[in-house]
This record gives structure tokens, sequence and C-alpha cells, in this order.
């Protein structure tokens, strides 16, 4: 996976506010186990609910290998909802699915690991899971034996759900899982699946151990519906991350849900919009589709380096939203760590619409020639501090933006 670098500029703490540096909660973070940059990986639940066995795991880990994926940073083969028995066994034990899942979870796990990769299980912090009208058994007050049974099958990460609460206090809940899997001694991360709920960002997520906490309901497969509650669209989930700048960062990222990136409801142009914007915003970034059927497009969006990088990088701040110019047409940024930033021209418009910007907003002033980098594209330009695009409907440019020569008030060193 590629490595988030320490470095954060000097001049970004005098940018403008759009791209001021942010220390948020991350500082205090103390997660289950380290999670320095976003996790990238698949799950299941997108594309295949519940309709999972051990044959799809094995196959999905095979294309994660097969198709690169792997090689660009996906490690994670997560095992969504569904994938136990609907009861315990005799110990009070979780116990997986034994038509599904005849071989095990434990001999999953060394399937999984023998290839490179790295494996997650699901759970929820209730009486049952939130699937088939709970159906499953959930993990609330029988968290440090479910920690044991998950670190004695060498799971590597929890995706911790929020139904069937049996309205008990959401630190109360997520806490014990989390105090749970440090006990155990195993590094597992720890995602909080809350939905957004009492803003886990600032107040139990953290407080609980947890790496990632999910900030929204969960994602559907299109574009928009104009709803804050399940399904959200890709537009209505970037909505709700406006103001929860300050609250990510290494150990403590905002999980904006699974992608939807080869499923068929997003266009292409949508698509990369949707992965753009989720990797300036350090998302984890979650594969949810079929990676048996990979086809050549969704392969190239999911695994483009640049654009990869930038999910990876952490320059003090998570992008944010620097204008919204009215008529669906917004800038997003992030600072990185090398002292260049990162912006995406967004148009969400029903037409294709020229967006202009400025060096000197997205915080890159200093300088009389900058050069740009068109992260899709693969080319290069100069400007003397103008950025501008012709974007598609629903479509992003992404550009990368550095110096190419200072002015007589030297550009600012950078600075751990």
């Amino acid at each position: 996976m590629l490595a988030a670098l320490p470095l954060l500029l000097a001049a970004v703490t005098a940018a403008p506010p759009a791209l001021a540096a942010t220390p948020g909660a991350t500082a205090a973070a103390v997660p289950v186990t380290p999670v320095l940059t976003p996790t990238m990986g698949w799950n299941s639940w997108n594309k295949f609910g519940c309709n999972i066995d051990e044959a799809l795991i094995r196959e999905t880990a095979d294309a994660l290998v097969a198709s690169g994926l792997a090689r660009a940073g996906y490690e994670y083969v997560n095992l969504d909802d569904c994938w136990m028995a609907t009861t315990r066994d005799v110990n009070g034990d979780l116990q997986s699915d034994p038509v599904r899942f005849p071989s095990g979870i434990k001999a999953l796990a060394d399937y999984i690991h023998a290839k490179g990769l790295k494996i997650g299980i699901y759970e929820s912090a209730g009486t049952a899971t939130c699937a088939v009208a709970g159906a499953y058994p959930g993990s609330l007050d029988h968290e440090a034996a479910d920690a044991r049974q998950f670190a004695s099958w060498d799971i590597d990460l929890l995706k911790y759900d929020n139904c069937n609460s049996d309205n008990r206090p959401y630190l109360d809940r997520f806490k014990a899982m989390g105090d749970a899997l440090k006990a155990t001694g195993r590094p597992i991360v720890y995602m909080l699946c809350s939905w957004g709920k009492e803003a886990p960002w600032s107040t139990y997520g953290p407080a609980s151990g947890g790496g990632a906490w999910r900030t929204t309901e969960d994602i559907g497969n299109f574009w928009s519906n104009g709803s804050q509650s399940t399904p959200m669209g890709v537009v209505d989930i970037l909505d709700a991350q406006v103001g929860l700048e300050p609250y990510s960062g290494p150990n403590a990222w905002n999980d904006m849900d699974m992608l939807e990136v080869g499923n068929g409801g997003l266009t292409d142009t949508e698509s990369r919009a949707h992965f753009s914007l989720w990797s300036l915003l350090n998302s984890p970034l979650i594969l949810g589709n079929d990676l048996r059927t990979l086809d050549p497009v969704t392969k190239a969006i999911l695994t483009n380096p640049e654009v990869l990088e930038v999910d990876q990088d952490w320059g003090g701040s998570q992008g944010r939203r620097v204008r919204d110019l009215g008529g669906g047409l917004e800038v997003w940024a992030k600072p990185m760590s090398d002292g260049s930033v990162t912006a995406v021209l967004f148009n969400r418009s029903a037409a294709t619409a020229t967006i202009t910007t400025s060096a000197a907003e997205l915080g890159l002033g200093g300088s009389d020639t900058y050069t740009l980098r068109d992260l899709w594209a693969g080319t290069d330009s100069t400007s003397t501090g103008t950025v501008s695009a012709s974007v598609p409907s629903h479509g992003v440019v992404m550009y990368r933006i550095h110096w190419a020569s200072t002015t007589a008030s030297a550009r600012p060193a950078p600075t751990r």
C-alpha cells in the first residue's frame, strides 16, 4: 500500500481557511491497531449482500491478485453480514454457516493470507446483525468471546455495525468491542459502522479505539436521490462530508462507505468522479464490485496510481470544498505532503461547463509559474496561476498542482 508521508507545508497554515491544516481528534486517537493510511480492499456487501460463500471469497482473493488490484494496494478481503450460522455453538461462540462456509473461517483466512492478503469480518454492536430481520447473532454482551474468536481465526479487520442496539449508548457498545479487540493482542483494524449517528468522528469513534468510522447511512448504486437515509447516492454522501475535515487523519479516518464503481449504476464519467472525490477526502477505498468479471475501464479507474497516491497521502487535511460556484459547479482540494495541492473541479450539473479557480485560492501562492498534472488524462501543462478546465456533466477534472518557479518571496519550506 502507498505510504502516507508526514510532511506538512508551513504555508498551509497561512493558506485560505479552505485548506488550513486541521488537528482534529486524530492527535488523541488511540486505535485498536494503527491505521496510518486509509484502508484499501474489497467487501462482499454492495454486490452480493447475503449471497456469499467460501468459493466466492476464495475466487475474489484470486482475482484481487490476478488482476493487479493487490499490487495497487487493495489488500483486505472482507466478509460482510451473513457469513455466520444463525445460532452460536454449544460454547456460546460464533460459528460460520456450515453449508456456505463448510471449511470454516480459519481455513479461509489461511487461504487469503497465503496470497499475501488480509481478511476482514463483520459483526454488529447489537443483539443481532442487520440482515434478514435479525436472523444472525450480534456481539452485544459477547464482545470478549467474539474478539477472542476473531483473533483465533487470524482476522485482520472488523467492520462493526449498529443494528439491534437494545437502545444502549453508542460509546458503551463500541468501546466494549474496541477494548476486547485490544485485549486479544492481535492487530485488528477496527472500523465502526454506526452510520454517522451521534458524530462518531468527534465522540465515541476515537474513544472506542476505532481507526475509521462511517459518516453516513449506506451508499446506493446511483448518483443521487437527495436523501440522507439509506440508501444514499454518491453526491448525497459527498455533501454530508462538508465540515468533517477537522476529524480526519492517520488513525482516525472518515469513512464515506464502500465504492460502487463497477456495479453498473454509474456511468464511467460518474465512476471517475466518485473515485476521485473519495480519494481526495482520504476515505478508505473498499471495492464493492464483482472482481471476477472486472472490465478494463473499471480496472483502469480503480488502479490509477496517481489518484491512489492522493488517497494514501496525508498533507495535513483531508480534501474539502473550497468553493461552491453555484449551478452545480464546485472546487474541492487538499494539500499534499510534498507541498503540492490536488484539486478536483466537479460538475454536478446536467451540462458540460468550464470551472475556474486559482493557485492562490487553493493555498499555493508564491510562484509565477505552476505545473498542472491532469491525473486522469495523464498530461502536463503550465499556468501562471489560473486553474481551469471544461468538465463534463457529472464529471471531474483532477489536477495535482506544483510550483514551477518562485517569485521574490521565497516558497516556504516543508516542516514536520
